[in-house]
């Protein structure tokens, strides 16, 4: 079975690509499993000189292939929301800053895991919805990474009505850390600079303290509405709406 999940490494920055555009990214039990062991890969990575961490990873760079980052759930063969639970876990916990790069479409469970990133940028060809409640799901899992960092007003906008939004928007409402009509990679050249720059330990109590209010909604929620996702995934109104999907229909309760 090929890799879904590529690493590289280069000059402090571990880059972790997804690469299954044939499904767009979608996180499937694969994707899920090969993206935890590359993060864990990386947080285990403090160099050749481990008192002074001297040429060792400073933070994960979280890109794509294709034209989606990532569209949500595998619908033909969803992860595990304990699973997936668990990846948004380590992005969070994770002593490295996790910056994601992003030059397409974000859907559902993807925007879960930009999420839980620590800093996001996108270029002028990316887009977003939340997707949910056009299939009988809610974005429940998804909500711990993103409401302590979204606008109240705009979460409760996009959460309820699907409505696709550009990179300019999402930055507006708290979703991406900045967006660029030009090159993606040119926008985070300051960015990555600055980490690599940025002490290890330093980089890590910065992080825990920056990310508290996710960790602390994944800990107090997250075994709640996995539970929530799982139940509603096995409704027969979320049947329907994934049928729907996949017949190219509206969904029953549309008239």
């Amino acid at each position: 079975m090929a890799p879904l999940v590529h690493a590289a490494k280069a000059t402090g920055i571990t880059t972790l690509t997804l690469d299954s555009p044939a499904n767009r990214n979608a996180l499937s039990a694969q994707l899920v499993g090969e993206l935890r062991a590359a993060l864990a890969e990386a947080g285990k990575d403090t160099g050749t000189r481990a008192v002074l961490h001297t040429h060792g990873t400073r933070a994960v760079l979280l890109t794509h292939t294709g034209n989606t980052f990532c569209a949500g759930a595998d619908l033909k063969s969803p992860c595990d929301p304990a699973d997936f639970l668990a990846l948004l876990r380590e992005l969070t916990t994770l002593p490295k800053p996790v910056v994601a790069r992003v030059t397409g479409h974000v859907r559902a469970g993807g925007l879960g895991v930009l999420g839980a990133c620590d800093i996001a940028a996108a270029g002028p060809q990316s887009s977003y919805a939340f997707t949910e409640t056009h299939l009988g799901l809610a974005p429940a899992v998804i909500s711990m990474t993103l409401l302590p960092r979204l606008d109240p007003r705009a979460a409760s906008r996009y959460f309820l009505t699907a409505e696709p939004f550009d990179a300019a928007e999402a930055t507006r409402i708290g979703l991406l850390t900045l967006h660029t009509d030009g090159d993606p990679d040119t926008a985070l050249a300051p960015v990555l600079d600055g980490l690599r720059k940025a002490s290890p330990q330093a980089l890590a109590e910065t992080k825990a303290m920056v990310a508290a209010g996710v960790r602390e909604a994944l800990d107090r929620d997250g075994d709640r509405l996995s539970e929530l996702s799982a139940r509603l995934f096995a409704s027969a109104e979320a049947r329907e709406g994934i049928t729907a999907r996949f017949e190219r229909r509206d969904p029953s309760w549309v008239r």
